[in-house]
């Protein structure tokens, strides 16, 4: 229709135009018609069946020998050889006399049942004997006589011996050190089960020998979780090179199954796939709806492509591989996937959450693969009847004892995931994920989970023999036992102690340290189980009158010590406080009889509370969900903790429950990196409800802090020598500023009462030159001040290597962690203990004098304050005492800061066991508030 007031349109006629323009018309018309048939004929040409006798034979008949390849699917690998095939010719024969060993299975002719429950694993008195990269005799005191003329002999002296630990989620190698590069996500698709690990592996990693320093032999190198399909993992051993015993220097040379019997795969479930590639719109998965259509799709193009295969086999089968039409169809792509419906694959899983499994176990039914185990599963131990629904049969559960709360999938996990699951008919295995846990302390996973009550050798097999199992290495990995690969370790101390160490390690019978370093400690007997460890003590009891018999550690100075008790004391509890301790009969009688309750200790320890400092405990409550935390701080903005604390949360009653009942902490500089602090800090009580509750903030403002790391560098402090001179320019002109501060909350007013004695300055810094840095600024400050200025370093790493400049200068050190590692370059240096080095920063601060205490890095390891005070502990030499291990984790702080010690009499925790040991618990606690609350 014309619109109304615009006159018709016409075009003046040219027949001579429209003549020429209906013949241009026609020629294209023509030549688009000619270009499709041309294009169709191609089509079809390229897709028909060409005649048998134009296709190679030799080729025909290679593809139809792959089909036997396609159809095999592994058998258990058998133990029963002469010769280990990573066998080096050279490496001599090995006996190791007087071990106390653990074979890693029970004797022989013990039931299910009674294995299940631990009847028949021991340690054994024996011998050892090792030859062509196999253990070939397990007896107590081989013959020298039956041994060939030319070997070594190790005496263990009664030490523990173990099989190499096997740790089957792990990234070691993939990256580089410090992180400056990562190749453990290949992030260009969601599926890639194309990518092979073993590409990004670096046989150069320093990391290898840290890890291997920590009795780990073989780990699974797992690509990351950034992918639905991540691609192929590798299994490698930890021998590199002429040092480890091997004769070259390659990837190659680390795979631990050189026939490749078993392949393995890396899948992931939930938000990590979600984050990296779901974009509103445009491209998917953006919900976990969108990753279940990811996996099976992808797992559909590999059922087609498996089909197709099957059925060319199946034709050339029976008319013969020469009279075929075509070739096998083989796509590099769908070739590691059709591998694992071919049941050739052994799936790994990340998967966390309840959604996330079930989700899974109904992709393993609906396309009939196995799933050998799900990875980080911390909602496992709710839903183990679910796990029983996978196909193929009942996938593990490889854990941390208590890495959790750090991410919204993991705020449902539990201490005692690892009892329950075993309770219920589920392996559980112990993992690092490293560098998420540095896989040198693996082995600590597996003794916490013991001491939240899952069994000692469920534990100890959890490290060993259950994950050799479940990657398809049974017969060759994970026991000590003939046959086996002679991948052994020989601890100074049970493995699930606390600070064990190996005294040498062995891969395919070669030794892997030249010099290891030995601590002097004390031959102990392996770990005795307690059964009490499985006991629950959920419930609780808050009361004013409590007494506590069997008391034999009273680690409060002031109180009666426990070298002048005859036999364990009696601690008594009036009001919230303590009113007698040590022989107690008449107050104990009086409390009794005004109804008090008693609780029997059979080995209680009395102490003041732990402290954590250097985290952002109170300030976020799960790590990487910013929308939990108080924020973080930058150059622009002055700070104070106390009006940001979040409480009552559960990393917060995490650390209460485990006897930290107190925290100093300070904004964040950093959302995620525990220990980039920049504020004013505060000190609270980790079990308060808000902060407005009875004595929750006992130091408003503690310290004035500054992050110094490598990630504190901005664009208006661009460099560590810039934030270096920012901070030296502030203290000085506080020095010189005599004015009145109108705000007593600003930074300027924080920088005056540190420069004038009044208040610490904490400095989060890694590095040594960074250190020296600091040392000469506060030398300059002080010239300036007359004041002697009150330095901590938080962090610390490498202040090993300037530990007679720091006791010079009487700066304090918090180590957080007391173990590091180099996560970043400013920690390269970083000490990793035996066998490597002869102690870690800690053992040479204190020989040098330097005032030390431990902090926290991330805010899940605060509840395990009292483990690492008891390792740097084992592994003093006697440079501590139980005391002096406490107050690395408690009192030293407030000296530190020049804050008042809490009163002993009102502020204590009790324990059934040693704070300092596995095992220890938390029986009651009173923090201040005039009551003790008691787990029952």
């Amino acid at each position: 229709m014309e619109k109304e007031g615009l006159p018709q349109y016409s075009e003046v006629v040219r027949p001579w135009a429209d003549r020429r323009r209906k013949r241009r018309i026609f020629r294209l018309v023509a030549a688009s018609c000619l270009s499709y048939f041309a294009y169709s004929a191609y089509k079809i040409s390229a897709n028909t069946e060409k005649p048998a006798n134009l296709l190679s034979a030799t080729r025909l008949q290679e593809d139809f020998a792959t089909c036997a390849a396609l159809q095999r699917v592994p058998e258990a690998i058998s133990g029963g050889r002469d010769y280990n095939k990573r066998y080096v010719n050279g490496t001599k024969p090995l006996l190791i006399q007087n071990a106390t060993v653990w074979t890693g299975e029970p004797v022989a002719g013990t039931s299910a049942e009674d294995a299940h429950k631990g009847k028949g694993f021991a340690w054994i008195q024996s011998d050892v004997f090792i030859e062509h990269g196999l253990i070939k005799r397990v007896a107590p005191s081989i013959s020298l006589q039956d041994l060939p003329s030319d070997y070594n002999i190790f005496n263990a002296h009664g030490r523990q011996l173990t099989a190499g630990i096997v740790d089957m989620h792990s990234h070691a190698g993939l990256g580089s050190l410090g992180g400056l590069q990562g190749d453990e996500n290949e992030l260009s698709s969601d599926i890639n089960p194309y990518v092979k690990s073993l590409d990004s592996l670096d046989p150069l990693h320093p990391e290898i020998q840290w890890i291997k320093s920590g009795g780990v032999t073989t780990s699974l190198l797992l690509p990351g979780s950034g992918n639905n399909i991540g691609g192929e993992a590798f299994l490698v051993k930890f021998a590199v090179g002429k040092e480890g015993g091997r004769a070259e220097l390659s990837q190659q040379d680390m795979l631990a199954d050189p026939d490749r019997t078993w392949r393995y795969m890396k899948n992931a479930c939930g938000e990590n796939p979600k984050r990296v590639y779901g974009k509103v719109g445009e491209r998917g998965p953006f919900s976990r709806m969108g990753e279940g259509w990811e996996f099976r799709h992808a797992f559909e193009q590999a059922r087609d492509y498996v089909k197709a295969q099957d059925d060319w086999c199946a034709a050339a089968a029976s008319i013969g591989a020469e009279n075929m039409n075509s070739y096998l169809p083989q796509k590099l792509e769908w070739e590691n996937l059709g591998a694992v419906l071919r049941g050739q694959v052994r799936v790994n899983t990340h998967c966390y959450t309840i959604p996330d499994l079930e989700m899974y176990v109904r992709l393993t039914n609906e396309f009939k693969f196995r799933v050998y185990a799900f990875h980080h599963a911390h909602q496992t131990y709710l839903v183990p009847d679910v796990l029983k629904r996978a196909y193929g049969g009942t996938p593990a559960a490889a854990l941390f004892a208590d890495n959790m709360y750090y991410k919204v999938e993991s705020y449902t996990a539990s201490e005692q995931a690892g009892k329950i699951l075993y309770e219920n008919g589920i392996t559980p295995v112990y993992v690092s994920d490293n560098p998420v846990i540095n896989s040198q302390h693996v082995k600590h996973e597996a003794a916490k989970a013991y001491g939240y009550g899952l069994p000692y050798h469920v534990a100890l097999n959890g490290l060993t023999s259950a994950p050799a199992e479940l990657l398809g290495m049974g017969e060759r990995l994970g026991k000590v036992k003939p046959g086996f690969d002679a991948d052994i370790v020989v601890w100074d101390s049970d493995p699930l102690s606390l600070g064990a160490a190996p005294v040498q390690v062995w891969i395919d019978g070669a030794p892997q340290f030249k010099d290891p370093v030995e601590l002097k400690k004390p031959l102990t007997s392996p770990v005795k189980p307690d059964l009490a460890l499985a006991e629950d003590h959920d419930e609780t009891e808050s009361g004013k009158d409590v007494v506590f018999t069997g008391v034999t550690n009273i680690r409060i100075p002031g109180l009666t010590s426990s070298s002048e008790l005859k036999g364990p004391a009696t601690v008594v509890i009036s009001q919230g406080k303590i009113v007698c301790a040590g022989s107690c009969d008449a107050e104990a009688r009086t409390a009794t009889g005004k109804k008090a309750r008693t609780v029997a200790l059979r080995n209680g320890y009395l102490t003041r509370p732990l402290t954590a400092f250097g985290s952002g405990l109170g300030m976020q409550e799960i790590m990487g969900q910013p929308q939990t935390h108080d924020g973080s701080v930058n150059d622009k903005v002055w700070a104070r903790a106390f009006d940001g604390l979040l409480l009552d949360g559960k990393n917060l009653f995490a650390a209460y429950r485990h006897g930290v009942t107190k925290a100093i902490s300070a904004p964040m500089a950093d959302n995620y990196a525990g220990i980039s602090l920049r504020g004013v800090s505060t000190g609270f009580l980790t079990g308060a409800k808000t902060s407005m509750s009875k004595g929750a903030v006992f130091a408003e403002e503690a310290a004035v802090h500054y992050d110094l790391t490598l990630k504190a560098k901005t664009d208006a402090t661009p460099s560590i020598s810039s934030l270096i001179a920012d901070l030296r320019h502030k203290l000085l002109e506080a020095v010189r500023n005599n004015e009145t501060i109108t705000d007593s909350f600003s930074e300027a007013a924080s920088l005056k009462k540190v420069v004038e004695g009044k208040s610490a300055l904490v400095l989060s810094v890694h590095s040594a030159d960074t250190i020296s840095a600091l040392l000469k600024l506060k030398s300059t400050v002080e010239s300036a001040s007359k004041t002697t200025l009150r330095l901590v370093v938080l962090g610390a790493a490498e202040s090993h290597l300037i530990a007679k400049e720091l006791a010079a200068a009487e700066v304090a050190v918090v180590l957080a962690p007391l173990l590091p590692w180099a996560q970043s370059w400013d920690q390269r240096r970083s000490l990793m203990g035996a066998p490597l080095h002869n102690g870690t920063a800690i053992d040479v601060l204190l020989d040098a004098g330097v005032r030390v205490a431990i902090g926290v890095d991330e805010i899940w390891e605060t509840r395990d304050l009292g483990l690492t005070a008891g390792i740097a502990l084992k592994n003093s030499e006697g440079r501590l005492t139980e005391q002096q291990a406490l107050d690395l984790v408690s009192t030293n702080f407030y000296d530190f800061l020049g804050l008042e010690i809490p009163d002993a009499g009102s502020e204590f925790v009790v324990y059934e066991g040693s704070p300092l040991e596995i095992g220890g618990r938390v029986v009651a606690i009173a923090d201040g508030s005039g009551k003790t609350e008691v787990w029952l």
